[in-house]
């Protein structure tokens, strides 16, 4: 399961470099203090690692979760599903994170979400998938709506009889 801070490709690398910090880290911790049955110091992590690790149930002090999580954090980052949306003005963090979470629990548990800006569309968004295209903008609507406005605005023009 993917946090909802984790909403792009960008995030997904961030995650995975975070990741092979601690490793390496912790790896380092175990060759100072071999021989010795201590816990290892685990160094500050963000909160998007610490919710993937709790949202998962994964213990990174176990060499072999780290391993695995790494690996499967490098293919989810190469072959994650990435749904592109389009909006006229920037989106706040928290709203991103609300529609991330939307995605993965509606249509794909690993969507990746690739932000734009494009301030032609005027207002609403325009969402790209591998499959569909999706326009849910004003400029659509009003492009669609455009044979009913010159037909209004033609009725206006015709002389009273």
């Amino acid at each position: 399961m993917l946090p909802a801070a984790v909403v792009s490709h960008a995030d997904m690398a961030r995650l995975l470099r975070e990741l092979e910090s601690i490793d390496n880290e912790l790896e380092t911790q175990k060759a100072r203090h071999q021989g010795e049955s201590g816990k290892y110091h685990l160094p500050t992590m963000s909160q998007a690692l610490s919710d993937f690790l709790l949202s998962n149930k994964l213990d990174i002090t176990n060499d072999h979760v780290r391993m695995d999580l790494k690996s499967q954090v490098r293919k989810l980052k190469d072959h994650a599903p990435v749904m592109h949306m389009t909006f006229s003005t920037e989106v706040d963090p928290e709203s991103l994170q609300d529609i991330a979470a939307w995605v993965r629990h509606e249509l794909h548990p690993q969507a990746l979400i690739s932000v734009g800006l494009q301030p032609s569309l005027v207002a609403g968004v325009y969402i790209r998938t591998p499959n569909h295209v999706y326009d849910m903008s004003v400029r659509a609507f009003m492009q669609d709506s455009r044979k009913l406005i010159v037909e209004a605005l033609d009725s206006l023009k015709e002389p009273a009889k």
